[in-house]
């Protein structure tokens, strides 16, 4: 049509994302009054507050990243509001049955006030960080307070359900471990932006591979017994993973060599392996991913204290391909981890194989866009950075999930977006604004490099050094 202009690539972006936040809406809605209707035979009580707050967030959300970083990714924000939509359509059906078993407290309305504050801080930090460069210069101070807080529920911390990985702050329980993914991610991507030519061009060879020098090697050892003593005294294997995992994947996408990975593997194994056999609370998790129906046995092994991960089995067992139904099954059965790392047995019974795989592909989508997005940035601290956003949320997803169905021993990690957790959720969110922010950025520069030197308007923005 005549007197209309085509849309620039920041407007179709934000089009599509606007379209994609309709479905979302719709879909969470439908998925609640599903569930109100088999379990009550009528309408949610709380229909019309529970699409309204959807509606909000999804309008503001979107009216945010369209006014702070009109460039970026599309999908992002649509499949993050998805999961969370989903956790707590998923909250508020378990809050009925475990309030009419156990008796207790709703858990949805305080997960659905953190999904504001979550979103909130999102679009703060996407407001405010208007270039993810910045946090070079801070790498140092990052992993300081990223060490004093993983270090900190060792000695401050509250012995919950066998680990220590709570602070209780003024009534409320704060998790540290979930903002500490994010700070090392950000320390590892200024550190090794520095450092990557020293650890990618030196050392020997050995057996075909280049194995990294000793002088090189002091950073991963440290990071393996830092993470080694958080297994031993917090008990916590989930953060422990993460922790170690991100370091390594990091690594090797900065240097290019197998060796780290041959490395770092090594290292995990030997280390899960004398934890594994010497630390009680560690022992008794992997004797129960062994035999998790050893709960029934007239002589329990040692540590094996909980029939969660036999539960666990039974529901996947009983969803089969396309679940009982939403609201259908019994998922209070497993007890108060329902609602937090066995959210996804829920999954399971109710929606089936089906289910779990769509959850599944959301997370992988979330990842995919972030490696992708790396691929797109043009400064190594965003690809880096880019990089161990999506190794984190790869890993938490891989432990919870693996823990749950009996591919590794439970960690105790909330699954992301979907569990309940305040600390997780906020985290979650701020990982959602770097991952914007970084896009937006690549976006712009590509498209001012596409108009080339003489039409462009974007004025590039100098990245600040590292400081020692």
């Amino acid at each position: 049509m005549r007197g209309l202009r085509p849309l620039t690539t920041a407007g179709v972006r934000r089009r599509t994302e606007a379209l994609l936040l309709v479905f979302v809406v719709a879909l969470t809605v439908f998925g609640h009054v599903s569930a109100g209707l088999a379990m009550n035979g009528e309408l949610p009580a709380n229909l019309t507050g529970f699409t309204m707050s959807m509606t909000l967030l999804a309008l503001v959300g979107h009216l945010g990243v369209r006014r702070f970083a009109a460039y970026a990714d599309p999908l992002i924000l649509p499949v993050a509001m998805l999961l969370s939509g989903l956790g707590l359509v998923l909250l508020h059906r378990l809050d009925q049955s475990y309030i009419a078993r156990y008796g207790g407290d709703a858990n949805a309305p305080g997960q659905l006030l953190w999904t504001v504050i979550g979103v909130a801080a999102c679009l703060a930090v996407v407001a405010l960080l208007r270039d993810h460069r910045l946090l070079q210069r801070f790498i140092y101070i990052t992993m300081v307070v990223a060490l004093v807080l993983l270090i900190a529920p060792a000695f401050f911390g509250a012995d919950t359900y066998g680990a220590k990985r709570w602070i209780i702050l003024f009534g409320f329980s704060l998790q540290p471990g979930e903002f500490v993914k994010i700070m090392i991610a950000i320390f590892f991507a200024g550190y090794l932006v520095i450092h990557r030519d020293s650890l990618a061009l030196t050392g020997r060879k050995f057996l075909g591979m280049r194995l990294p020098p000793m002088r090189q090697l002091g950073p991963i050892i440290t990071v393996w017994i830092v993470s080694l003593l958080v297994l031993v005294f917090e008990r916590d294997l989930g953060t422990s993973l993460i922790f170690f995992g991100v370091f390594v994947v990091m690594l090797y996408v900065a240097t290019e060599r197998t060796s780290w990975i041959v490395t770092g593997l090594l290292m995990a194994g030997v280390g899960a392996f004398v934890v594994g056999s010497t630390e009680p609370h560690v022992k008794g998790r992997v004797a129960a991913w062994l035999e998790p129906l050893s709960y029934y046995w007239k002589e329990r092994p040692p540590g094996v204290i909980s029939d969660q991960s036999a539960q666990a089995l039974f529901s996947f067992g009983t969803g089969g391909m396309s679940g009982t139904g939403l609201g259908m099954g019994h998922p209070e059965l497993i007890g108060f981890a329902g609602r937090s790392d066995f959210i996804l047995t829920t999954v399971g019974e109710e929606l089936g194989l089906a289910g779990v795989m769509a959850v599944l592909l959301l997370y992988a989508l979330l990842v995919q866009r972030g490696l992708r997005m790396a691929l797109g940035a043009r400064d190594p601290f965003g690809k880096l950075l880019a990089v161990g956003l999506s190794a984190a949320l790869a890993l938490q997803v891989f432990v919870v999930a693996g823990g749950v169905t009996g591919l590794i021993p439970l960690t105790g990690k909330a699954l992301p977006f979907l569990a309940k957790g305040g600390s997780s959720l906020l985290a979650n969110w701020i990982m959602i604004a770097l991952l914007l922010r970084i896009s937006d950025s690549a976006e712009r520069q590509r498209e001012a490099d596409a108009r080339g030197p003489a039409e462009t308007t974007i004025t590039p923005v100098v990245a600040p050094a590292a400081r020692a």
